[in-house]
């Protein structure tokens, strides 16, 4: 008997999604400044043959996020950046569309810097046996795909996810989207240039390692040189 395999369909992303995305992506790599007004709604909404009702709610996400600000006689402008969320995932994928400012690059790594190793060294020691298991998981498949796939990038995003869970802080947990969206984006700019960065999974092993073994110590260390590693790599390629 033949057996017919359906291919799932690929969800397709809301259309208001879509539009905020364009847009957003527009403004943080300067194609709309700051201060700058957008073209009123229903100019937006013929450009793109859709409605108004999407580029309302289009505008409303990115309102949100700390990009836009409409007013009734003014319209919608572009808000200076120190008013931007720059901690959201959307914007931090955004930023890498183009090539990132190096100022940008240097403070989301000093972030990591300042976050990640504390949050290793607390998950030492407060870790479960399944929040090693799936670190584990995610760490085979990084090594059986290569962090240069999909597969793997999603996996080490999976990877430092569990190690902020594994702190049972909610606090530290609420940073899960920023730094995994920060270890992806920098993850998937670095491979996706010529120059192929260094390899970054004896430093994964041996932070698993430390963690494994609950020596807190180790696996700050271990967090400390595999976040400047990536730097290095990424500073390398945009010049920071």
């Amino acid at each position: 008997m033949t057996t017919n395999h359906v291919v799932p369909e690929r969800r397709r992303e809301p259309a208001h999604s879509a539009v905020a995305r364009d847009i957003g992506i527009a403004i943080v790599t300067g194609r709309h400044l700051p201060l700058s007004i957008l073209p009123g709604e229903h100019e937006l909404a013929e450009q793109r043959g859709i409605s108004r009702g999407v580029i309302r709610e289009a505008l409303r996400m990115l309102s949100a996020k700390g990009l836009l600000e409409s007013k009734p006689k003014t319209g919608t402008r572009v808000r200076e950046r120190s008013e931007w969320n720059l901690l959201d995932p959307d914007l931090l994928a955004w930023m890498f569309e183009a090539e990132p400012p190096a100022t940008f690059v240097r403070s989301l790594f000093q972030l990591r810097l300042i976050i990640e190793p504390a949050a290793a060294e607390l998950a030492a020691a407060t870790r479960t046996s399944r929040q090693l298991s799936g670190m584990g998981h995610a760490l085979e498949e990084m090594y059986t795909h290569g962090l240069a796939s999909p597969i793997g990038q999603a996996a080490d995003q999976r990877f430092h996810h569990i190690i902020l869970e594994a702190t049972h802080n909610e606090l530290l947990v609420s940073l899960a989207g920023t730094i995994g969206s920060a270890v992806r984006w920098t993850t998937i700019y670095k491979h996706r240039q010529p120059i192929q960065p260094s390899d970054s999974m004896p430093q994964h092993q041996r932070l698993f390692d430390a963690i494994a073994a609950s020596e807190c110590a180790a696996a700050r260390e271990a967090t400390v040189a595999l976040i400047q590693q990536a730097e290095d790599d990424t500073a390398s390629l945009i010049g920071a």
